[in-house]
């Protein structure tokens, strides 16, 4: 039953003693608050880092040429690596059971773009038919480029949805469009859309269209490449560790490139910089636990020692009940409800505002590399759980103190 004498008992004393009270349960709320507030940044990390890398396929690998940095079989350091359509074929042949998708790239610099009386600065790309599934890029309208295009050197473009926003105000859709590239009519064909506006700022063109209409020859600039999905996620960083090794030797092998240097032939892996960042964000959250815990300990000592105030202050209150017929048990019972009591309140304030400050502002926090910081309730609502658990253990001493109080003793005491 709900004893109303009891709790009213507990109101006196805190009323009492309200401004240690009062600073003891500010500790334990502020040490929720702070838990619960680092571990939601830590969380708006990992979200963050994971929308930075699905920008591009989660298994994409991608290689770009370099300086050379070493003297290797007479040739001096300082040579730059050109990687040209060879080397795509090759490794592509080399590692077919092995990928999923693949493009070469080339950036087309030089050019005048134009649509109609409008001069666009947008940069030009040629790209092969799979870049689509690499780029992760969703096609709003239209298509993207296809084999075809790559095979019979299409003059066709895709575009991007910032772009279509931006210059193609007055039609309808862009599709059917032409703009000119250098003088050369390029019609457009598809209009695609990614997570940031900044990737949108381009226009693709068939990657064969731009080695031999805008004198590329052989030439490329980049190379990517996506592998098969896998169930577990450390056997895919494994697999593309062991990819990217393979391709970097083959490369440094082409090249006459020493082994030892690696800025030669640049190897990019997505699963294995995601690796990296989530074992870093896992070592930050583990860092906000321990700072919380500290933080929530100091409460819990805090709620200890105002119950030994409390025990000493009722000292002569202690020494009458246990004459009137206490039992040990009810004394014990009567300074734990008072710790938990506190411990309580202030577990469940400091939940309550913390949680409501994540749901408000955590939404439009805008950084790079956190976003929408978050935290589970049910993680939230233990820790208050386990913190009234120790609040609970906190008050044992002192009541446990109390209750070996002599009556003769207390009733002396002034």
């Amino acid at each position: 039953m709900f004893d109303i004498e009891r709790w009213q008992e507990i109101f006196d004393t805190i009323r009492k003693n309200k401004l240690r009270t009062f600073l003891t349960g500010l500790s334990v709320a502020s040490g929720i608050f702070i838990l619960v507030i680092l571990l939601g940044f830590g969380q708006g990390m990992r979200n963050g880092i994971e929308h930075e890398f699905k920008q591009d396929a989660s298994t994409s690998v991608w290689v770009w040429p370099g300086v050379t940095s070493k003297e290797y079989k007479g040739l001096n350091p300082g040579r730059r690596i050109q990687l040209v359509n060879e080397n795509f074929e090759k490794a592509s042949a080399m590692f077919n059971e092995t990928i999923e998708y693949e493009s070469a790239r080339i950036f087309v610099g030089g050019v005048s773009v134009n649509y109609g009386k409008e001069a666009l600065v947008y940069g030009i790309q040629g790209v092969g038919s799979d870049f689509q599934f690499i780029d992760n890029a969703s096609m709003v309208e239209g298509r993207f480029i296809n084999y075809q295009d790559e095979v019979s050197t299409g003059k066709v473009a895709i575009i991007g949805n910032k772009i279509k926003k931006d210059v193609f105000t007055e039609v309808d859709s862009p599709l059917g469009e032409f703009i000119d590239i250098s003088g050369i009519p390029f019609k457009i064909v598809g209009v695609f859309n990614e997570m940031e506006d900044r990737e949108e700022e381009v226009i693709y063109i068939p990657i064969t269209t731009a080695q031999r209409v805008f004198n590329g020859g052989d030439r490329v600039s980049n190379m990517s490449y996506t592998l098969p999905p896998v169930e577990n996620f450390d056997e895919a960083v494994a697999q593309s560790i062991t990819f990217k090794n393979y391709l970097r030797q083959y490369l440094q092998q082409a090249h006459t490139i020493a082994p030892d240097d690696t800025g030669a032939i640049e190897v990019w892996s997505a699963l294995e910089e995601a690796k990296r960042y989530y074992g870093l964000t896992n070592n930050i959250k583990l860092f906000f636990w321990f700072v919380g815990i500290c933080t929530i300990i100091a409460g819990v000592v805090g709620v200890s020692n105002i119950m030994l105030i409390v025990v000493k202050e009722r000292t002569r209150e202690i020494g009458i009940r246990k004459a009137l017929g206490a039992k040990p048990w009810s004394i014990i019972a009567m300074i734990l409800h008072e710790s938990i009591f506190v411990t309580a309140i202030s577990g469940f304030s400091g939940l309550i505002f913390s949680m409501a400050l994540l749901e408000l502002v955590g939404p439009h926090i805008e950084v790079d590399y956190v976003m929408n910081p978050s935290v589970n309730f049910n993680v939230a609502f233990s820790t208050v759980l386990v913190l009234i658990l120790a609040g609970t253990l906190a008050g044992f001493v002192p009541a446990w103190r109390a209750a070996k109080v002599q009556v003769i003793e207390s009733l002396r005491d002034e």
